[in-house]
């Protein structure tokens, strides 16, 4: 088994300059890193890591730049979803310990991928002594 330090490691490591690589299709940079032994008679394959970055698109015309400067138009933002924050829900949920009881929206999560995004506090403690809980959308009603 061959040993090596730490210290010989560190001194083995190469870093090339950056090039430039013409292609067929577009110019490149390329950097260069290689681990070199200290034996060089020896044929031992080596590590080489190379990273390349792709071109920069050309540059834009007049007319582009004019419309990039423009403020981006704002998309309407989609309307709330659940019941708004403060409001009254009953729970339907049968398995809950507050089902058929009464509660507050504290919060409800505006994300689409949410399971149970409104979140509901209650006067009552259950019996781990918790008083909120999070709820699907269709398992709170709202009270009037």
């Amino acid at each position: 088994m061959a040993s090596s330090s730490m210290a010989s490691a560190a001194s083995g490591f190469m870093v090339a300059t950056p090039s430039t690589v013409t292609s067929n299709t577009a110019a490149r940079s390329s950097s260069m890193l290689s681990f070199s032994s200290k034996n060089t008679t020896i044929n031992i394959p080596r590590l080489v890591v190379r990273a390349a970055e792709e071109a920069a698109p050309p540059a834009a015309t007049a007319t582009a730049t004019a419309e990039a400067d423009a403020p981006p138009a704002k998309a309407a933002k989609p309307p709330p979803i659940g019941p708004k924050r403060g409001a009254k829900v009953r729970i339907l949920r049968k398995e809950s310990y507050w089902y058929k009881g009464t509660g507050s929206v504290v919060a409800v999560d505006q994300d689409p991928k949410t399971r149970y995004p409104v979140v509901v506090r209650f006067n009552k403690v259950n019996y781990a002594n918790v008083s909120t809980n999070n709820y699907a959308l269709d398992e709170v009603e709202e009270v009037k």
